[in-house]
């Protein structure tokens, strides 16, 4: 993680996602054309906040942590640029699934 994405800290429950870049290349070392690259749905948690807080106070935990590989989905989440690394803040609940 850079060091610009650790002064991002999210709150409440939301996570900071770095998408995973697709392949330049393909296994045999032809480049891959920008357009014809797919974008990716999966991306790295590198942090969450506590959680959401229910109607009686209480915080809900989590369902990632930094380091979880997760499923994204395709449109959504907040971007954030710093520098040349762009970065996305999800809900929890916006996150699709966790990969292992």
């Amino acid at each position: 993680m850079s060091a610009a994405a650790k002064r991002i800290i999210p709150l409440l429950d939301r996570v900071l996602v770095q998408r995973v870049k697709p392949a330049e290349r393909t296994s045999s070392g032809l480049y891959i054309p920008e357009k014809a690259q797919q974008m990716l749905n999966e991306g790295v948690v590198l942090s969450a906040g506590p959680g959401m807080i229910n109607n009686d106070g209480k915080t809900l935990p989590m369902h990632v942590k930094a380091g979880d590989r997760v499923l994204l989905p395709e449109y959504g989440g907040n971007p954030v640029k710093l520098g040349e690394d762009e970065y996305h803040l999800f809900r929890d609940s916006e996150i699709l699934a966790k990969l292992n």
